[in-house]
Order: C-alpha cells, then structure tokens, then sequence
C-alpha cells in the first residue's frame, strides 16, 4: 500500500508551488534559487493537482508567451555615406557626396583653381 504524505509536507509543497505560480519563471529557476528538487517539485505539483488543490493553468512561463517570430521592418532606403569634403585655395570648401561624376568634379577643381584674371 503506497504511503500517503502527511498534511504538513503537503501544506509546504502548496506554499511553494503557489509561490512558483506567482513568480513568473521557469520551475527550473524557481528549485535553483530555492534550493528544491526539481524531480520532487513536479512530483509534489502532480500530487497537488491531483488533489485539486492547485489549478493546471494557473501558471504561465514567460516563455510561453513570448514570441518566437518578431516581425521586422527593413528601410528600404540605405544609409546616406557622408560627403567628402575638398579644401580648395582661399579657404574655399567643396563638398563631394556619393555618386558624383568624377570626370565633372575634374573640370569644377580646374575652373576653381585658376587663376582669376
């Protein structure tokens, strides 16, 4: 005949189970920080329910109800590089962004830097 656990182990596994409930972390968790069995704590928690004195739902991990897919949303547009920017003779600051004509900055460079009449 299977022994029956007396009423004051059953009233501290309650209270424990009860606290995991509230808890909001994982039974693993839960025995690490109270220094419980693990194997004990899910055999108290059958015992429990099974006696209705705990409900089966009454704990949700957190796991449970975080998402394993996020959706995301991705620019369509890239990054804008910086200029480059050119100090030209008299102070004078050119300002060269991405995608230019090198061909045309040539020309803009020569006709900036000759000599003024």
């Amino acid at each position: 005949m299977a022994q029956r656990p007396d009423s004051r182990k059953a009233r501290l596994w309650l209270e424990r189970v009860r606290l995991w409930q509230h808890s909001q972390i994982s039974v693993r968790d839960y025995c690490q920080r109270h220094r419980l069995s693990e194997p004990r704590f899910y055999c108290w928690r059958r015992v429990l329910r099974e006696r209705g004195l705990i409900d089966n739902a009454a704990h949700v991990s957190p796991a449970a109800t975080t998402p394993a897919f996020l959706k995301v949303t991705v620019n369509a547009d890239p990054p804008v590089a910086p200029a480059i920017e050119l100090v030209l003779g008299k102070g004078r600051l050119l300002r060269v962004w991405p995608g230019f004509d090198v061909d045309l900055l040539r020309q803009l460079v020569r006709v900036l830097e000759e000599p003024s009449c």
